[in-house]
């Protein structure tokens, strides 16, 4: 399979959400994201501003995360954290479902969970990636909620949060392709942190990888296509830096 720099490149979103981590340690990561020229940065919503302030001269999108990482919030604060994102500079943003109202078959509350988040950002111009946590799933759930995130008109749905017992797998990310129209892709999180698993998943219709390797993976990438390596230092100015 063909592919350039920018094919690899542009499906991941660089994740820095781990609670732990200190402010230098994401304008680090921020800065890593840009000099790789990723799709997006995913970032803790406190700093979500500062973030899409630091990357405005780049192609990287500023993104964060709605009722993470349990997606208990109640659909209305879900509903103003999307909007609050959205005015902090969010172009993309990844929703948790509520679990437990989707093992308990409680369809009609999921459904407008989900519809209160992406009425939100697509009134604004915006995308929302439906995370499912498949990790608490059966494969029927997992099925419903991808016929729901596609007549919803979801841009994304993904595996899982990295905060679950496990991420995406190959046999998820095949059912959740067959399972979602056309119009819907499909994001990986958690797990993919080597370049051949990226193209493995890209190879099932991946378009999007959440990924804390991101230099690994893209490293590798490079070298396969005989490019120079990437000199973060070097890499041209962020704004603000």
């Amino acid at each position: 399979m063909e592919y350039t720099y920018t094919d690899i490149s542009k499906m991941i979103d660089h994740s820095l959400l781990q609670p732990k981590t200190p402010q230098a340690d994401l304008d680090t990561g921020i800065q890593l994201a840009v000099a790789y020229d990723v799709a997006s940065v995913c970032i803790m919503p406190y700093y979500l501003k500062r973030c899409a302030e630091l990357m405005a001269d780049s192609t990287v999108k500023p993104s964060t995360v709605i009722g993470f990482p349990h997606g208990g919030h109640t659909t209305a604060i879900k509903a103003k954290e999307a909007e609050q994102a959205i005015a902090d500079g969010c172009e993309e943003l990844d929703m948790v479902v509520n679990i437990s109202q989707v093992l308990s078959g409680q369809w009609d509350y999921v459904t407008a969970d989900i519809k209160a988040v992406i009425d939100v950002a697509h009134a604004a111009g915006q995308k929302v990636k439906v995370i499912f946590e498949n990790c608490y799933l059966s494969d029927d759930q997992k099925i419903r909620l991808c016929e729901i995130c596609s007549e919803l008109k979801a841009d994304w749905v993904k595996t899982s949060t990295g905060y679950g017992t496990s991420g995406a797998t190959m046999e998820d990310l095949a059912l959740m392709r067959k399972h979602s129209a056309d119009h819907v892709e499909v994001k990986a999180a958690g797990g993919v942190r080597e370049f051949d698993k990226l193209l493995e998943v890209r190879a099932l219709g991946v378009s999007r990888v959440g990924a804390s390797a991101t230099k690994t993976i893209l490293d590798a990438c490079r070298e396969k296509l005989g490019l120079d390596p990437v000199d973060i230092a070097d890499a041209g100015p962020v704004s603000g830096y």
